[in-house]
C-alpha cells in the first residue's frame, strides 16, 4: 500500500502513473471515417494518420451518450477509447446506426492505456515503453501522456499513484469521467466550454446529436446546471451523490469526492443548478446534519501551460 500523500505530490510536483483506466473500441473498414464523420462531433478526415482527437458521441436529442478520444490508426482503421466500463455502451450506439456500411465495430480488449500525469509527464522518455499510440495533451491545466498498446512498459523511475491520489488530483483538475460528472442524462456543455471546444468541430457536416450542441453554444452555453468545484469548510468526506442546498433548497449533488492537500481541505466535483455562482456558500447534506462548503471554478488550482489538441 503507497503513501497517498507522496503519491499526490509526485502527481501535483513532478510526475506518477496515474489510474485512468480506458477501454477500447476499434472502427474498421472502407466506410469507417465516413460512418464516424457522422456519428461524432470531431471532424474525422482532418484527424492525420497517427494524431488524435477528443469527441463527443451523442444521442440524436444531442444528451452525451460518451466522450470519447479517437486515433485515426490507418486510412480505414479508426480506434476510439473511453472510460472504463463504457466500451460496450459506445458498441451499442455505434451499431444502432451502422447500416449497409463496411465499417466493423467491435471490442480491443488486448490494448491498455497507461497514464502518466504531472508537470514533468511531457518531459518522461516514453520511447521504450513499447506504446503504440501516443497522445500528449493537458488534463486541464496538467501536463499528460497517455500510452496506449498490447503490452505498455511504465517508464524506468516513475512512482505509482493509487486511484485515491489520482482521484483527489482529477477532482482538484475538474476532470469529468463517464459515470459520473458526464452521464447520458447531460448536455454536453455542462461539463464546460473548455469540453466543446476540445471536442466539436462547427465547420464539419451533420453529425447525430448536432443540433442541441450547435443551439447551446449559440446562446452562450447557458445550460440548466454546470459543473463547477466545491471546496468544504470541515474535514468531513460526504458520500459521492450527496445533496448540495443552496438558500434553502437542493440545487445539485456531489459527483466525486476527495481530499486537496494543497488546499487542505476536502474537494468535490458537482453538477450544480445554474442559480448557484462561483463563490456561493453552500450546505452538503449528511446523514444527521450538513456540512457547510463554498463553489470554486475549475480547476481548483493554478494550471501549468499545456495544449490540448492532439491532431
Amino acid at each position: 500500500m503507497g503513501d497517498v500523500t507522496t503519491e499526490y505530490l509526485a502527481l501535483r510536483r513532478e510526475v506518477a502513473l496515474a489510474h485512468v483506466p480506458r477501454d477500447v473500441v476499434q472502427v474498421r473498414g472502407s466506410d469507417a471515417v465516413t460512418f464516424l464523420q457522422g456519428q461524432v462531433s470531431a471532424d474525422v478526415p482532418a484527424i492525420p494518420i497517427g494524431g488524435w482527437a477528443w469527441s463527443l458521441l451523442l444521442a440524436p436529442q444531442g444528451k452525451l451518450d460518451a466522450w470519447v478520444r479517437l486515433w485515426r490508426v490507418a486510412d480505414d482503421t479508426v480506434l476510439v477509447d473511453v472510460d472504463a466500463g463504457w466500451a460496450d455502451a459506445v458498441v451499442a450506439r455505434l451499431e444502432r446506426f451502422r447500416l449497409r456500411v463496411d465499417a466493423a465495430v467491435e471490442r480491443r480488449d488486448d490494448l491498455q492505456c497507461l497514464a502518466l500525469r504531472g508537470p514533468l509527464a511531457h518531459d518522461v522518455d516514453v520511447s521504450d515503453s513499447g506504446a503504440q499510440h501516443q497522445a500528449r495533451f493537458d488534463w486541464r491545466g496538467l501536463p499528460a501522456v497517455d500510452l496506449i498498446g498490447t503490452a505498455v512498459r511504465p517508464p524506468a523511475d516513475v512512482p505509482t499513484a493509487s486511484p485515491t491520489a489520482t482521484t483527489n488530483v482529477r477532482i482538484e483538475q475538474g476532470w469529468p469521467v463517464m459515470g459520473r460528472e458526464l452521464t447520458t442524462e447531460l448536455i454536453p456543455a455542462a461539463a464546460g466550454q473548455w469540453l466543446i471546444d476540445a471536442s466539436v468541430s462547427f465547420t464539419k457536416g451533420c453529425y447525430t446529436g448536432q443540433e442541441l450542441v450547435a443551439r447551446i453554444d449559440s446562446r452562450g452555453s447557458n445550460t440548466p446546471e454546470r459543473l463547477l468545484g466545491v471546496v468544504l469548510g470541515d474535514n468531513v468526506l460526504p458520500p459521492d451523490g450527496a445533496a448540495v442546498c443552496h438558500d434553502g433548497e437542493q440545487r445539485g449533488l456531489l459527483t466525486s469526492v476527495g481530499e486537496s492537500l494543497d488546499l487542505r481541505a476536502p474537494v468535490a466535483l458537482a453538477l450544480l443548478h445554474r442559480s448557484v455562482d462561483v463563490g456561493a456558500e453552500v450546505d452538503v447534506v449528511l446523514p444527521g446534519g450538513a456540512v457547510a462548503g463554498r463553489v470554486v471554478d475549475l480547476p481548483m488550482l493554478d494550471p501549468v501551460d499545456t495544449g490540448m489538441s492532439g491532431a
